[in-house]
């Protein structure tokens, strides 16, 4: 026992004198020196920036052999701006190649990597010579292609801990920043010549922000292997969190039974989860599909997308929404073109959408939208009874200067504000901050309307062209402004525009033209027949007559037209001709739309006395001309009968109807001689 006790010790003894013989001759070949210029140069020769490697290069030995180095910094090209730097790192290496002066990377620890990635305003990258595709190989005359050497990795781990990276748009002005970065990974082999790829134990961990909000990233994936032959993989999960003032949102997505190969791949399933509130609003959802990836089309479909979302607020009168999602999508990474289709029931709208991505930087869009009906009323909070006016929000049209898009929306039935809408088309188009509507045609209020409207965020603009023919303007004033003023059906035609930061002041800015004409309809708040009958009593007094509108009284007209032009919020009339069976009406005066208020002076004669709405006991007003003055707010008229000189108009008109009379009869008389000197 002794004996073999001596045995093992000599040969513990001989083999620690041989690692200790091995680890002296690696370090005396060992030239970190020489190694650290050779890599300065070659990255000056090769992309034009300064590498500075802070003091020398060391080997250790424990736990593995590996070379360290301390604090390193790279600039950007021909510039000593840093682009690059970190703490320190740990390269484990191959033994052997050492003895030969090359190093072979085993694995990789980082510290306290920081980098600034730029995108310039020419829409290079500032790791352009960085990344490049590779070596010019010569196909033909004068011509040249890029052909990139195969790489190969094979490391037993990477680590990369509390790095930070910052990506920065000069173009935009925009800004993002990924800090305590962690990112590892067991044992991965890939070969880009292959096409083979084995993974295992990765994990990706970041926090950043962008603007003022914070967001988290996350990437676990246990164990992934692909080559030209088969794939096959573990659940793979992805999650990022977002927190912001008054909001925050999470989403996780997962994939489950990854097979096929290195050309095509497939997951049996893909969900993806999102849960995010902002204020007393809350959204979430889930969708699922399988999910098709052709790599070498770089193509991705989702071809069975399912799922729900579920929408809630207290202030909605149902509080809480819930959509069944139906549709596909389809991605195509080397055209960077897109399309989705998504279908859903909403309480009781069929909706039906199509999004085309004909590019994804920048991003432009095709809609195509229908929806059979939709009461938006429905689910918006009701008017509280007797509350305060709120402060009047601000509009913002800015949100259309990144949007490009442009498409078409049909809706069967709509309600909005209380104003009805059937059978709208709209033909939109969105780019430079602009978005314009046209056409846009609809029936509402047993008429129709064709026109466009346009929105500018540039100067928050609004113009509105509309034609509206066969309208029941009573019930549209009702539902669209809460106004019961007029009666008639016919036509309506607007070209306004507009501009202004809030809803007042777009009134006071509204400029353009309108007109009306209309059939068979009535003035409502007064009726000019009793009005003037009770005249009869006051001309005498030469007092003005004034009452306030009523409900329920009305002036009929047979026909009604006016013209109006519209200048800073006020519309001007001097063309009003209204006919109705016992009277004709002139007039002229401002609608002063901006400050919701009217001074209109109508101008009305008594053309007949025996017909219409109370024409009889009118005698005394016959051949008159009744001066009425409107003025007031919008909801509350009053309308004054101005009795200054019709007494002295009336007495005129009493001689000239007696002259019109002796004139009469005198021309009878001479017609009768006529006649008897004729006869003999």
């Amino acid at each position: 026992m002794k004996k073999t006790l001596r045995i093992l010790g000599l040969a513990i003894g001989i083999l620690l004198a041989i690692l200790a013989v091995a680890a002296a001759a690696l370090y005396t070949l060992f030239d970190g020196a020489k190694i650290k210029s050779e890599i300065t140069r070659a990255v000056q020769e090769k992309t034009q920036r300064k590498l500075d490697i802070s003091g020398e290069l060391s080997l250790s030995l424990w736990p593995d052999v590996g070379i360290k180095l301390g604090r390193l910094t790279l600039s950007e090209p021909n510039s000593n701006t840093e682009f690059l730097a970190l703490d320190s790192a740990r390269v484990a290496v191959a033994v052997m190649p050492l003895l030969s002066k090359q190093v072979e990377v085993r694995a990789v620890d980082v510290q306290g990597l920081k980098a600034t990635l730029i995108k310039k305003k020419d829409g290079s990258l500032n790791i352009a010579n960085l990344v490049g595709s590779g070596d010019e190989k010569k196909v033909g005359a004068g011509k040249t292609v890029n052909e990139s050497a195969p790489l190969h990795i094979d490391v037993a781990g990477i680590k990369l801990a509390n790095a930070q990276l910052t990506w920065r748009d000069e173009k935009s002005g925009s800004s993002t920043a990924l800090s305590n970065l962690d990112f590892s990974t067991g044992h991965v082999e890939a070969d880009t010549g292959k096409r083979s790829l084995a993974a295992n134990a990765v994990t990706f961990k970041a926090k950043g922000k962008s603007g003022s909000d914070n967001f988290e990233l996350s990437i676990d994936a246990p164990k992934l292997a692909i080559t030209p032959d088969k794939a096959t993989g573990e659940s793979i999960r992805l999650a990022a969190s977002l927190t912001g003032t008054g909001r925050k949102a999470t989403a996780t997505a997962s994939l489950s039974g990854v097979e096929g190969n290195a050309e095509k791949l497939s997951v049996a399933k893909f969900v993806l989860d999102i849960d995010a509130q902002s204020g007393d609003s809350t959204v979430k959802g889930r969708l699922e599909s399988p999910l098709a990836v052709n790599v070498a089309a770089q193509t991705m479909a989702l071809d069975k997308l399912a799922g729900s979302l579920d929408i809630a607020h207290p202030a909605m009168p149902m509080k809480q929404v819930k959509l069944p999602l139906a549709g596909a999508l389809h991605a195509d990474m080397a055209k960077q073109s897109a399309d989705l289709r998504l279908d859903t029931q909403f309480d009781e709208s069929k909706i039906g959408l199509k999004l085309g991505v004909p590019k994804f930087a920048p991003l432009a869009l095709v809609i195509d939208l229908a929806i059979d009906r939709l009461n938006l009323d429905k689910y918006l909070p009701p008017p509280v009874p007797d509350a305060k006016p709120a402060a009047e929000g601000k509009l913002d049209f800015s949100a259309l200067k990144a949007l490009n898009a442009s498409g078409n929306v049909r809706i069967g039935a709509l309600q909005i504000s209380k104003m009805k809408i059937a059978n709208l088309n709209a033909k939109i188009n969105a780019a430079g901050g602009r978005l314009d509507v046209a056409p846009l045609t609809l029936n509402l209020y047993e008429g129709s309307a064709n026109g466009s409207l346009s929105l500018n965020a540039n100067g928050n603009a609004v113009s509105v062209k509309q034609n509206l023919a066969g309208i029941n303007i009573n019930p549209l004033m009702k539902d669209l402004a809460d106004k019961d003023l007029i009666e008639g059906k016919g036509s309506v035609a607007l070209d306004v525009t507009t501009r202004g930061d809030t809803v007042t002041a777009m009134k006071k800015a509204l400029g353009g033209a309108a007109s009306l004409s209309l059939k068979d309809g009535a003035l409502k708040g007064i009726n000019l027949a009793q009005s003037f009958r009770d005249l009869k009593g006051k001309l005498g007094a030469k007092q003005d007559s004034t009452q306030q509108a009523k409900a329920g009284d009305k002036t009929d007209f047979s026909e009604l037209t006016a013209s109006l032009k519209i200048a800073n919020g006020v519309a001007h009339n001097e063309d009003l001709a209204m006919k109705s069976p016992f009277l004709r009406m002139a007039g002229a005066g401002d609608i002063d739309i901006g400050n919701g208020q009217m001074n209109y002076l109508a101008k009305a004669s008594v053309v007949s006395t025996t017909a219409g709405q109370g024409g009889k006991d009118l005698d005394h007003l016959k051949g008159l001309t009744v001066p009425v003055r409107i003025t007031g707010p919008f909801d509350k008229l009053s309308y004054k009968i101005e009795l200054g000189n019709l007494v002295a108009d009336a007495a005129k008109a009493k001689v000239e109807e007696k002259k019109q009379e002796v004139k009469q009869k005198a021309e009878e008389k001479v017609k009768d001689k006529l006649k008897g000197l004729f006869k003999k």
